[in-house]
């Protein structure tokens, strides 16, 4: 079907993949605790509009271009893990703060790690934008179940696109309202709203320093 090969195999290891943990959907699930349905679809559009970038990039060649530039996969890739640390100072930091403060009427008023300049859709694009060994897996994986005697190669990539894009639209919106629920929780608890956060802190530093020993 448009040049795609063997699709349950991909849809199966596209599940699997998507179910995986990363920074995007951490960061979803985050802003979706602290801030609402509403922000939580906002910070998982940067997310959608950031893999059909990548998709699109790694379908034009670009991740080939960064696997034989070691210089280039380098400056992208300490850019991305330096994001993903500074995110991860900024929930550390609000967390400290939610330790060290007391009273309910405070924690009722900002809500768990309240973050008013915060900007959920351009955080979350960049999350994904700045990741370059998502480039090397989308043309890694994608070009497995392309076809190489199909007329219209491109076809094939928005093809399996469209489904990655539907299966990240249902994850998400899982995370989406299971976040909601945990905000009254995080609003009742200051103590769990802090752990939670400072949880949050510490796996986005692991993937700063994941991605900082990637290799192109």
């Amino acid at each position: 079907m448009f040049g795609v090969v063997d699709l349950p195999t991909y849809l199966a290891g596209l599940v699997l993949i998507i179910l995986l943990p990363g920074p995007n959907s951490l960061y979803v699930l985050s802003v979706a605790a602290r801030r609402g349905v509403r922000s939580g679809y906002t910070a998982a559009a940067g997310v959608w509009c950031g893999d059909a970038v990548l998709m699109t990039l790694s379908a034009a060649g670009v991740a080939s271009l960064l696997q034989t530039n070691a210089v280039l996969f380098g400056i992208v890739k300490y850019a991305g893990a330096g994001y993903l640390a500074w995110l991860a100072v900024g929930m550390l930091r609000a967390a400290w703060g939610m330790w060290r403060g007391r009273g309910e009427e405070r924690a009722e008023e900002t809500g768990p790690a309240g973050a008013p300049g915060e900007r959920p859709f351009r955080r979350a694009l960049v999350v994904s934008l700045l990741n370059p060994k998502a480039i090397l897996f989308f043309i890694a994986f994608f070009v497995q179940f392309v076809d190489p005697a199909y007329a219209y190669p491109a076809l094939s990539f928005v093809v399996l696109g469209a489904f990655a894009q539907i299966a990240s639209v249902l994850y998400l919106s899982a995370l989406i309202f299971s976040g909601t629920r945990l905000a009254a929780a995080f609003r009742r608890r200051r103590r769990l709203s802090a752990g939670a956060t400072s949880a949050a802190g510490a796996l986005f530093l692991g993937f700063a320093a994941k991605l900082s020993t990637a290799s192109a």
